[in-house]
């Protein structure tokens, strides 16, 4: 007997007397912790997106395209990835070379694309948490993780809930989600934080309502 072999007997040994799968499971904790409207929620969202050391722009949605231009712009952004269900307006007033969301693309070429721009699946106020499921304006997970530049685009009120018990109930398990809190950071043993370490090393996050 090996190792594994030993380890899962003991596992099953351990659960020899646990319920069946089909118990129901206990979930008595609370789902929402603050009873704040629509524009709180949205406000907590955005200061704690800044918290963790995001650029937080609000707009409204005839405005996007140009703030979208204009974060490129100041980028100095050449190329941008774009996910093929991504609303092409959203991109209108920029010069940036588009570049296509293929199963063909490689980490090294994604790494010389400057930008990327997504849309969200769903935001949580309470822990400054944009999540992406891989939808079609959202593109596979490795364009949000290569590029150094990510800007996301939060429609408000309707993608932004309270907590995470919130978030899960809309969200599908079984999709590559990606659950991203700030730009990519660590630190170490001394505290010294770096950043764009396990993806971009900013990110922009617009609010559009």
């Amino acid at each position: 007997m090996n190792s594994r072999e030993r380890i899962l007997g003991r596992v099953r040994r351990a659960l020899a007397d646990a319920p069946g799968d089909d118990s129901p499971i206990e979930r008595a904790y609370l789902h929402v912790h603050a009873d704040g409207g629509a524009e709180e929620t949205v406000a907590l969202l955005a200061e704690n997106l800044a918290d963790y050391r995001a650029l937080v722009h609000r707009c409204s949605r005839d405005e996007l395209p140009s703030v979208i231009g204009r974060l490129l712009a100041e980028r100095g952004a050449g190329s941008v990835v774009v996910p093929p269900g991504l609303d092409a307006g959203w991109l209108a007033q920029t010069g940036a070379d588009r570049v296509e969301d293929t199963a063909a693309s490689s980490a090294d070429e994604l790494d010389r694309v400057d930008s990327v721009v997504t849309a969200c699946a769903v935001a949580i106020a309470e822990t400054g948490t944009i999540v992406l499921d891989g939808s079609p304006d959202q593109g596979r997970r490795r364009i949000t993780l290569v590029p150094d530049h990510h800007i996301c685009v939060v429609r408000v009120p309707g993608q932004v809930v309270s907590s995470v018990p919130q978030a899960l109930e809309r969200l599908d398990p079984a999709r590559p989600l990606t659950w991203i809190s700030g730009p990519s950071a660590t630190s170490d043993i001394e505290l010294d934080r770096v950043e764009g370490v396990h993806g971009p090393r900013t990110l922009e996050v617009i609010l559009v309502g």
